[in-house]
């Protein structure tokens, strides 16, 4: 039996999804919430599978919701339920730890089989949702090194010391740090040798 709780500020709509699931064997709501703070309380309190998560509720919107859950209940699948389909909705509410994403226009028959998909601990996307990941993945990086940035780096991998590049670059020993920590995290490396490696490999170096 999975057991879920449906979190939404509109009683209409908690109504409507009661009955979606009222001749389903293998699901049970266990309980109802009106904001986000009282779906996590009941979420952990009543012990539910699924959580079917509004976005924008008082009190706590959907994404704190998600993110408190994931904190307090971990085994505890949200399935995001909403109107609003926009990469700035989609992205915090997967990024705060929601199992899927689906549209309220969703057909009982694809918000059944999202429910169960969910409890499974599956990934379930409305079609636009995914779109938003994709388009997410999609764009540059954004860890593009800095001119000033590579110049350092050059220097470390010709040898210079944290003085020696600080003087050919007439800036102090401190700021040289600051750059290679900088470089350090856009290249995910720890240490100046694995730094001058890595630039090397996506040919920041020759």
């Amino acid at each position: 039996m999975i057991r879920i709780l449906i979190a939404d500020d509109h009683p209409i709509v908690r109504n409507g999804l009661r009955g979606a699931f009222a001749n389903e064997p293998d699901i049970e709501v266990a309980g109802e919430a009106a904001n986000g703070r009282e779906a996590v309380e009941r979420a952990v309190h009543e012990g539910v599978d699924v959580v079917l998560m509004d976005l924008r509720m008082p009190e706590m919107d959907g994404v704190q919701a998600i993110a408190a859950l994931r904190q307090r209940a971990p085994g505890v699948r949200v399935l995001v339920l909403t109107t609003f389909d926009s990469e700035a909705d989609v992205l915090p509410a997967i990024e705060a730890g929601a199992t899927g994403y689906l549209l309220k226009d969703a057909t009982p028959e694809e918000l059944l089989r999202a429910v169960r998909a969910a409890d499974r601990g599956e990934s379930v996307l409305a079609p636009s949702g995914a779109g938003h990941l994709l388009g997410q993945v999609r764009k540059p990086a954004g860890r593009v090194l800095s001119k000033r940035e590579l110049e350092v780096l050059r220097l470390v991998a010709d040898g210079s010391s944290n003085r020696e590049a600080a003087n050919r670059l007439f800036i102090s020993e401190a700021s040289i740090k600051t750059h290679l920590l900088h470089i350090y995290d856009k290249l995910g490396v720890r240490d100046r040798a694995a730094a001058v490696g890595e630039a090397y490999r996506r040919g920041l170096l020759s």
